[in-house]
């Protein structure tokens, strides 16, 4: 993500260019291939040509946004409240930094993707059990952002093994039987395979399970309601622009309160 952009941003500036448009455009075309993108402005010029005109910023997001899903607006902005509220935890809980955010299309190249949120997670922070849990209610503050605003949720939450709900109780079964955090047996390690089948049969340690994901989702709904504000302007932004780097996200979110520094959430 991050070499994508700056790539053509060191391009734009020995070409003495405004930079807002190729900033854009670099983040619309992360995740394509060189030959993605050559394809791609070659079909442009033909097309040009054939016009006999140049080739403008507005051309080439144009057949970037092309492949993008098509959505209603009220889908989009669902989708936007539910990428900006992981964002906002990423930020507020402080468990990473936030480098795009995107609706109707992906960053990372799979372009059949409804949103997404690309960060990296902070690594040199002590990991204890108030880490866990405030990593666990960024998995599921996209879920709660929508709690909030619409006061239900789409099924985009669960459904795979990859979803916001599938890693938050990956991550709150590992507190668990892996790493030690559990008020009951702490000291005993079970392997991720058997704790799973644990988990179908152990009604006890599934409801600590449980207790812990309700937790998390309280903890980032607290600081989604603190930021009510804040969540509906910038996913009315995203919403409407389609992406935003990390950097306008922040902006945003800065301007949105107010000129107020927001201060992080303790769990």
């Amino acid at each position: 993500m991050n070499e994508c952009a700056d790539g053509l941003g060191h391009q734009s500036s020995r070409q003495s260019v405004d930079l807002t448009p190729l900033s854009r455009l670099a983040l619309l075309a992360c995740g394509r291939t060189g030959a993605d993108i050559e394809r791609l402005v070659r079909e442009l010029r033909q097309k040009t040509r054939r016009e006999r005109r140049p080739i403008t910023w507005a051309d080439i997001e144009t057949a970037l946004m092309a492949s993008r899903i098509r959505l209603t607006d009220d889908h989009r902005y669902r989708l936007a409240v539910h990428e900006v509220g992981h964002a906002m935890a990423y930020t507020l809980l402080e468990t990473g930094i936030v480098y795009a955010v995107t609706v109707g299309g992906s960053l990372n190249g799979s372009i059949q993707s409804f949103g997404q949120v690309e960060f990296t997670p902070f690594l040199d922070r002590p990991q204890n059990d108030e880490w866990l849990m405030r990593t666990c209610a960024a998995s599921l503050a996209g879920r709660a952002a929508e709690q909030q605003i619409f006061g239900e949720t789409l099924a985009g939450s669960g459904g795979d093994p990859n979803s916001d709900l599938a890693r938050a109780t990956r991550l709150m079964l590992a507190a668990e039987t892996q790493l030690g955090f559990s008020d009951v047996n702490p000291l005993i390690y079970v392997s991720p395979e058997q704790a799973q089948q644990q988990l179908l049969y152990d009604g006890e340690l599934r409801n600590r399970v449980d207790a812990r994901l309700k937790r998390a989702e309280a903890l980032a709904m607290e600081m989604l309601t603190r930021h009510k504000t804040a969540l509906i302007a910038i996913a009315a932004k995203l919403a409407d622009v389609g992406v935003m780097s990390g950097n306008e996200f922040r902006k945003a979110l800065v301007l949105a309160s107010g000129e107020r520094k927001t201060d992080p959430v303790t769990a």
